[in-house]
């Protein structure tokens, strides 16, 4: 053969028994058959082999695989983002004329998602009070095809009684999503409540060091897999095998990182709750946080995001000028990663509530607590007094 074409037909080959703790990174886009009669375009490839690189290399295979593993789920399938994965679970939930459940307090693209696109497309998502437990079942419609819960809720931190609102819509035939990012899928176990299809941000916790954005959307049982699997290929939502890698080496230091994230949370939340300039301090583990009751019974532990109220005589501009001179703590809108986190929230919505804009949410990340501390306080006597 001429060169140029030994080039792309080499038969060379490195030795194939190499071992690495680390999962090698396989970039691909076309699988290449040994025969004609092995050629497959499925999208399940976990079960039926390799297709097609839109469905995911072993690289992404094995995230999702170790992400079912630590969720206790059946299956898992890992899209580009957290809000791919909102929309994945609608699109295979939900068609025109299909009827949705959220709660007031989740993610905002998540409502966004509702009020725009899937409004568009004739799906009516209500919103509804996170604490309402049991007593959903007297908002569920015959075409409710699906209820969203996200326990604790994005910025105001509710807690759901997540296996009230599962047997009130198991009881009439509706499926349960959570979105399970807070707990990073391992301080609450969203099956054994009883949770359809479990989702989370990969983005935050497992990623760990805002530098990928992943989602996963991980299925209770076969049933819900397959509702899955077709949207999941119908929308093409390839992932990065370099971010899936990522993430992998993220898994390996979740555990620590949790642990020390809830320690000097606690710590900072619990100085914040003593000073005189904060009204309130929505944090799960603290008994005035809404549905605090459920935390304590479902959950193994707090993480690292909650936020603060600041005093009704605080007017916003001060509340602006203390997050604009914070130093250690950096204004910005994700979490879960290991530099800590401030963000005002002033259109924050909830049905009898104004918060005015004096509600900041906090994320703590790997600093010394000592210091988080002494940047808050030089923040609050500047501004607050």
């Amino acid at each position: 053969m001429d060169w140029r074409t030994k080039i792309l037909s080499s038969k060379a080959r490195a030795r194939r028994d190499y071992q690495s703790l680390a999962t090698p990174v396989y970039r691909g886009s076309t699988v290449v058959f040994d025969n004609q009669t092995s050629v497959n375009d499925g999208w399940d490839q976990a079960e039926n082999g390799y297709s097609y690189g839109l469905y995911g290399t072993p690289t992404a295979l094995e995230l999702a695989a170790r992400i079912a593993e630590i969720e206790n789920a059946h299956r898992t399938l890992i899209v580009p983002g957290g809000q791919a994965a909102i929309a994945l679970v609608y699109f295979a939930y939900c068609v025109s004329g299909s009827h949705a459940l959220v709660p007031h307090s989740a993610y905002g693209p998540n409502k966004e998602m509702a009020e725009g696109m899937l409004k568009g497309l004739g799906i009516d998502v209500e919103p509804y009070d996170p604490l309402i437990g049991a007593d959903i079942s007297s908002i569920i419609r015959e075409n409710t095809a699906l209820i969203w819960c996200e326990s604790p809720g994005s910025v105001t931190m509710e807690v759901q009684d997540i296996p009230a609102i599962v047997k009130a819509a198991h009881d009439k035939g509706v499926a349960v999503a959570l979105d399970n990012t807070y707990s990073a899928g391992v301080m609450f176990d969203a099956f054994a409540h009883g949770i359809d299809v479990s989702m989370q941000a990969l983005t935050k916790y497992v990623g760990g060091h805002s530098d990928l954005l992943l989602g996963s959307v991980s299925a209770r049982d076969e049933k819900a897999f397959e509702s899955l699997g077709p949207v999941y290929r119908q929308l093409g939502l390839a992932v990065s095998p370099d971010d899936c890698s990522l993430a992998l080496r993220g898994l390996q230091t979740l555990a620590v990182r949790l642990e020390q994230f809830e320690k000097s949370t606690l710590e900072v939340a619990n100085w914040l709750d003593q000073h005189s300039a904060i009204k309130s301090v929505f944090h799960p583990a603290f008994p005035s946080c809404p549905g605090h009751e459920y935390w304590k019974r479902d959950f193994t532990g707090s993480t690292s995001v909650f936020s603060i109220l600041f005093q009704d005589s605080a007017t916003p501009e001060q509340v602006e000028s203390f997050v604009n001179e914070l130093e250690i703590f950096k204004i910005g809108l994700s979490w879960g990663g290991v530099n800590s986190l401030a963000v005002v929230y002033p259109d924050v919505i909830r049905p009898g509530k104004d918060y005015a804009g004096k509600l900041v949410r906090l994320n703590v990340g790997l600093e010394q607590a000592d210091d988080l501390i002494a940047d808050l306080e030089k923040s609050l006597k500047s501004n607050l007094g």
